[in-house]
């Protein structure tokens, strides 16, 4: 054993047991053990994969901690622990990160340039778009590569001194060749059974990553807007109709006027036409129930596309498209064919390439000039739609993507979604209703398509017709021997390069898949599936999915969408969902709002126990705040591992004899309380309550700490007394049962006092079970009690605590009597009491300890 240090400390530990551990190899998953025990000796875990692109929060630190406690203690208990890593390098973020860290921009019409090198290799956030270097595709993905390894050896590194029981083997990239073979290969095989579809359809459009976004990915952002009220003119000369509009600038996108069926004002209306100002394009006046009757003036231009709701309306109308914008958000240069008159067509003009900003100003003024603008209201706040990641609001522009059926249009398979959610465990319960409100209030089905760069290639070409165009009707695949495939550079089975681009030959699709399209494929990247037979066997369906409350609808949806429609189950038996962090005003920490705590200062500071311990007194789907500047839960949690070293070095100070056995009534009561403690913490555990097992623990451990080894401390260093091997077997029994309780949170310092003691990892070792030594635990309350009652009487006498008692006279009813009696010699011993006396409580006539009954 090594030889315990004088003065025990955390600092250090961290890189001391991490580099044991990866030496002895403490969390590699046994392959050969899984395969004896079987698919219920296994624990596997969905472990979820961090978007490598900056920097660590202390959010991850809190929500993978609470992941590590329960696979800790899993292990633990005898499952073969399957406990993966994945790195989410591919998608927008990364792209960012890469333009603002090299100062580069992607141009897909660039050729490959084999020498060159980034102007910049750091901090190239402060240049404007314009400034940016444009580089290849290709170059612009090697870098994507390059940095992404950077960043995941940095994440890597902070979750090893974290101390996650991650076995760093077992790790994968949503960039891999092996991961590009498995999304491609779900996907063709989604195509193949008619999941997945290609339509030319309205799309929310960000104008500055020029990429579609789909509706997990949205965000409502207050903006401010004001209504224009605009005139319309009847087409039978008979008046007016006054609409209400914050757009505008899509005047010329205009394709009809709505209504509720049920206003009254507008009934005589529907069925007739009107003629738009500037513009003089008819268009019909229409009833529809998501009109609003009291909005603006109760009837609304619809414009393809203004918003959703445009969308709703022109689908189910069945109305034409007219429209005006680009990718770019800038206005399209050709008007619509249904504007003929010489002014309408002057006015587009003047719209025409300028930004949505600079069309509105424009479009106002036109509005002005021609009389036909009524009024403009005060300015008010309404919520617009964002990319998540986005810095301008979402435009509509009508493009053609890629999409998989995920339940929107389908009501027996988005039962069947909610059927596999309530068949899972979910921790805390209430979340399952999130998941089940996202599944029913979809609109549409998962746009997977996306008009990036860095990620997984969707496997298709198209076939060309005798002039050159796409045939959208021959869809060419790829065989799946040829697997993982980049369409822009491979050419399909039965075409060679030659005839890329050509009449009657081939072109590629130059979309990638959204970066939930793969990461919704973590059970199968991580466990093997259509790779490794064996280990998919051995670890599917996973038996945890933990995650964040916030992407619900993204990554744990998506994930359910995949896994039923591939395998017809849930892609694991529980969810574990972490809540947030708040800062100290109890706003979420995030990014976009600056109050972000980086971890790696607090971990060194403190400790990475005294973090752990702070994680893991929250429970699951609890906010949990935390101050920097005060870390008051960290400080206890500091104080609690180093009170752990201390505890365990005095404790193994007294020797245990051999064949000693427990024969004091006060030791066998600790040891049952103890064994009631084993219990609940064990069920809490099982329950995914870890903060309720650690609060358990806890709780005794101070007990244990403060009275029962303050009280036998005496006895079981003298080993002249008959009491000595109890005292000293209890201790020990208890510091080991103390430490396996403890480890599963205070990873470093369970292990560091275990090794002190005992051969092999301490977090390999049994789960503690109840000793089942029979005692009352009531005994140790009561003398307990009765040593703060001396310490108290001391203190109030003004005196030390080592100041010698003559006699001391202890009361209370019978039963309290006996224990008390049973124990003397250990409170006498740390009371520096010569002499006990007993008296009923009723018989009290001179100064002592009164000690309320033992049901009080």
């Amino acid at each position: 054993m090594p030889q315990i240090p004088d003065k025990p400390a955390l600092e250090g530990l961290e890189q001391k047991w991490d580099a044991e551990w990866s030496t002895q190899g403490t969390y590699l998953f046994d392959r050969e053990a899984a395969k004896a025990v079987g698919r219920s000796g296994v624990f596997s875990v969905d472990t979820p994969p961090p978007t490598a692109s900056g920097s660590l929060h202390i959010g991850h630190v809190f929500s993978y901690t609470h992941t590590d406690v329960k696979v800790r203690f899993e292990r633990m208990r005898g499952k073969t622990v399957f406990y993966p890593m994945g790195w989410d390098d591919n998608g927008l973020p990364t792209e960012r990160r890469v333009q603002n860290y090299y100062g580069v921009r992607c141009d897909p019409s660039l050729p490959y340039d084999a020498d060159f090198t980034p102007p910049f290799a750091g901090d190239a956030k402060s240049l404007k778009p314009a400034d940016q270097v444009p580089i290849s595709r290709r170059n612009f993905i090697e870098l994507c590569e390059e940095l992404t390894l950077q960043d995941e050896k940095l994440f890597e590194d902070l979750f090893r001194q974290l101390g996650l029981s991650v076995d760093w083997t077992q790790t994968y990239r949503t960039i891999s060749d092996d991961t590009i073979r498995t999304s491609q290969l779900a996907f063709l095989r989604n195509l193949e059974r008619g999941e997945a579809y290609q339509a030319l359809a309205p799309t929310l459009w960000d104008i500055d990553f020029r990429s579609a976004i789909a509706q997990a990915e949205l965000e409502d952002r207050e903006q401010q807007a004001a209504y224009h009220r605009i005139a319309f003119h009847k087409t039978d000369g008979s008046g007016h109709i006054h609409i209400e509009t914050t757009r505008p600038e899509l005047l010329a996108a205009c394709v009809a006027l709505v209504a509720n069926p049920d206003d009254e004002r507008y009934q005589p209306v529907f069925g007739t036409t009107v003629r738009t100002p500037v513009f003089d394009v008819e268009v019909p006046v229409l009833a529809h129930p998501l009109a609003q009757k009291d909005k603006g003036s109760g009837i609304a231009m619809i414009c393809t596309f203004g918003d959703v709701t445009d969308i709703i309306w022109w689908r189910e109308l069945d109305l034409p498209n007219r429209t005006i914008l680009g990718k770019d958000g800038r206005v399209l240069p050709d008007a619509p064919e249904v504007i003929v008159s010489e002014k309408g067509r002057a006015a587009y003009a003047e719209l025409a390439g300028k930004t949505v900003f600079s069309a509105k100003k424009r479009m106002v003024e036109l509005l002005e000039e021609s009389g036909e603008l009524l009024q403009v209201s005060a300015p008010f706040a309404h919520p617009v739609k964002f990319y998540e990641k986005g810095d301008r609001p979402l435009e509509i522009v009508s493009t053609r993507q890629w999409y998989l059926r995920n339940g929107a249009r389908d009501a027996d398979f988005r039962a069947r979604l909610i059927e596999l959610g309530r068949e899972m465990g979910w921790h805390p319960d209430f979340m399952r209703v999130r998941y089940e409100n996202w599944t029913n209030g979809l609109t549409g089905d998962w746009l997977v398509s996306r008009q990036r760069f860095f990620g997984v290639p969707i496997p298709v070409w198209y076939g060309l017709d005798e002039n050159g165009e796409r045939d959208y009707t021959r869809v060419i695949t790829p065989d799946l021997g040829q697997l993982p495939v980049d369409p822009t550079i491979d050419a399909p089975a039965g075409y060679d390069e030659s005839q890329r681009g050509v009449p009657g030959g081939f072109d590629a699709e130059r979309d990638i898949f959204d970066t939930w399209a793969t990461s919704s494929l973590t059970p199968q990247l991580a466990g093997g599936w259509q790779r490794d037979d064996e280990l998919w066997s051995l670890v599917a369906p996973f038996d945890v999915r933990p995650q964040g409350q916030d992407i619900i609808r993204t990554w744990l949806f998506s994930t359910m969408v995949r896994s039923a429609l591939e395998d017809g189950r849930a892609p694991w038996s529980d969810a574990a969902i972490s809540g947030f962090i708040v800062d100290p005003d109890r706003k979420k920490m995030s990014k976009s709002k600056g109050n972000v705590v980086t971890p790696a200062d607090i971990l060194s500071s403190h400790g990475t126990d005294a973090v752990r311990y702070w994680a893991a007194s929250s429970r699951l789907g609890a906010d949990a705040a935390f101050d920097p500047q005060n870390p008051t839960q960290v400080k206890i949690g500091r104080r609690l591992a180093i009170k752990v070293l201390n505890a365990a070095k005095f404790v193994l100070s007294f020797p245990v004899p051999e064949g000693a056995r427990i024969t004091h009534d006060l030791d066998a009561s600790m040891l049952a309380t103890l064994d009631r403690v084993v219990r609940d913490a064990t069920r809490a555990y099982e329950e995914f309550d870890h903060a309720r097992a650690l609060e358990l623990t806890e709780a005794f451990f101070w007990t244990f700490c403060d009275d029962y080894l303050e009280l036998v401390k005496e006895r079981a260093y003298d080993q002249t007394d008959a009491g000595q091997p109890s005292a000293a077997l209890a201790l020990r029994l208890a510091l080991s049962t103390l430490l396996r309780l403890l480890a599963p949170v205070l990873s470093f310092a369970a292990e560091e006092a275990w090794s002190w003691f005992e051969d092999g990892s301490i977090h390999t070792a049994a789960w503690p079970v109840p000793l089942e030594i029979e005692g009352d635990p009531a005994v140790l309350r009561i003398v307990g009690e009765a040593l703060i009652g001396v310490r108290r009487a001391k203190t109030e006498a003004k005196a030390s605590q080592k100041t010698p008692v003559d006699t001391i006279t202890l009361a209370g009813p019978d039963e309290v009597l006996a224990a008390l009696r049973a124990a003397e010699g250990d409170l006498k011993a740390v009371g520096r009491i010569t002499e006990v006396s007993y008296q009923s409580a009723e018989e009290l006539a001179v100064s002592g300890v009164v000690l309320a009954p033992a049901e009080g």
